[in-house]
């Protein structure tokens, strides 16, 4: 394998599970020295655990600090804390919006905030968030999750252009339905939840849900130097979910 990161420091955020780890797993086995930042754990020995929690501005600052006190720089940061929520436009409380877009869409700006003093000094920097294809399509009971992405997307798209000019590179990806712990559990709360993953499959063209690993693929190269010309773009990891309109099977 590649070893296109050798030298290169990358913080994810989420990185104990689900794409988060798949991505961290990722940089590591390219070269990078990787730092999950999560409320969870991470037991693996190629992979830096430390706890953070990214609504809290102090957490987040301290785990930076952290980071580079560790390894000396910081070259990479991949925003993909998130959490979900269910519910049209009507189902969820002030208080429940407010929660999410302080984790989904704050939590990036306080991640990337505290990382930009460090990665300005990077010969090669990158901030790759984690969208959805929620943020472009409009699918049904996510008002609050969609909001969210749709806030990803556009803040994407303005520190790109605020940061071209530090050499600190912008960039999304969009995710489909992945097959993550988060859908697991999900599904398991569905009163059929075989119907409804075959629901799932069913509205991506590919007909099945997204891996993690694609999810981790498209961030690593995103973030790698081969894409040093790459800045402002989101990129689709949906199965063709948000391009493509074909007749039903």
């Amino acid at each position: 394998m590649t070893q296109d990161f050798d030298g290169l420091v990358a913080i994810i955020t989420g990185g104990a599970s689900g794409i988060g780890l798949e991505t961290a797993r990722l940089l590591a086995s390219r070269g990078a020295r990787v730092a999950c930042l999560d409320l969870s754990d991470v037991d693996e020995p190629a992979l830096t655990g430390i706890h953070a929690d990214v609504s809290d501005d102090d957490s987040v600052r301290a785990a930076v600090d952290d980071v580079v006190g560790r390894f000396g720089q910081l070259d990479v940061v991949v925003n993909n804390a998130g959490v979900g929520a269910l519910g049209t436009v009507a189902e969820n409380d002030d208080a429940e919006w407010h929660r999410v877009f302080d984790v989904n869409v704050v939590g990036m700006v306080r991640m990337s905030r505290a990382a930009l003093p460090h990665l300005r000094r990077s010969q090669h920097a990158a901030i790759v968030n984690t969208c959805s294809v929620a943020a472009l399509a409009g699918l049904p009971n996510r008002a609050l999750y969609s909001a969210t992405k749709g806030a990803v997307y556009a803040l994407t798209l303005a520190m790109a252009a605020d940061h071209v000019g530090d050499g600190v590179r912008v960039n999304c990806v969009n995710p489909g339905t992945v097959d993550t712990p988060w859908v697991s559990r999900l599904l398991d709360s569905a009163a059929d939840p075989a119907a409804e993953r075959s629901a799932l499959e069913a509205r991506q063209p590919m007909r099945r849900l997204v891996a993690a690993q694609e999810v981790a693929e498209a961030i690593a190269y995103l973030a790698s130097p081969a894409a040093a010309s790459i800045t402002g773009i989101s990129l689709a990891v949906d199965g063709g979910m948000q391009g493509l309109r074909v007749r039903p099977s």
